[in-house]
């Protein structure tokens, strides 16, 4: 077992640490951006209110609720459907990065990662609600997100949107989800990788202008 991983017995077992479910929905699909470049699958994450990307759900208490309940119950508010979930669904468990390198194991977090496939119609229900009905909509939530499959002319696409920050393994737990479920070629997935790392040089170039453009603004004050 990977390190950090846990099964499901040995994460329910663990004494004091907290526990926090979220999943991965997607679907198929047979739509073209621009007509002509296949999208192949919907996969949804969202805008958190941290400015984050990350995957609907949220904290569980094992005490009181299953794993799936309190997902269901999490998806409810953050997507407006109560979308019922399974032990089938679930992919893995793990101990969450640590936040400080003090953090002690009895304190930490485990995350348990879930991949639901449904139909495309579903998916756009799921999309409709969470701008619409969902209680978390603008405050917790800011907006649903599809990952971006495909490569454009200029190099846009999935290679962009892996550039962008991330909560804890959320980053991580897509990367897997895309190799196991085949939802992309390796090789796509590690030439996307490949050019996210040199858009992180360029956005550390461009974050550095910016601060010294408020530092020269500081000095007219």
């Amino acid at each position: 077992m990977a390190s950090g991983q846990l099964s499901r017995a040995e994460a329910l077992a663990c004494s004091g640490c907290r526990h926090a479910c979220h999943v991965m929905l997607y679907s198929d699909t047979k739509t073209q951006l621009f007509g002509r470049i296949p999208i192949r699958h919907i996969i949804l994450m969202q805008m958190r209110f941290d400015g984050l990307l990350g995957f609907p759900g949220g904290l569980v208490n094992p005490s009181k609720e299953t794993l799936e309940a309190g997902l269901t119950r999490e998806l409810s508010e953050e997507l407006g459907v109560a979308l019922p979930m399974s032990v089938e669904d679930h992919v893995d468990s793990c101990y969450a990065p640590a936040s400080s390198p003090s953090s002690s194991t009895s304190s930490r977090l485990i995350t348990h990662f879930y991949v639901k496939k449904m139909e495309e119609e579903q998916i756009r229900e799921v999309e409709r609600a969470a701008a619409s009905t969902a209680k978390d909509h603008g405050h917790e939530v800011l907006g649903m997100v599809r990952v971006p499959l495909y490569t454009t002319k200029g190099g846009g696409g999935l290679s962009s949107f892996l550039s962008h920050s991330f909560i804890g393994n959320a980053r991580s737990q897509l990367v897997d989800s895309l190799l196991h479920f085949n939802l992309i070629a390796p090789q796509e997935l590690q030439k996307a990788l490949t050019q996210s790392l040199k858009t992180h040089t360029h956005s550390r170039e461009d974050l550095q202008a910016a601060l010294m453009l408020t530092k020269g603004q500081r000095k007219q004050f």
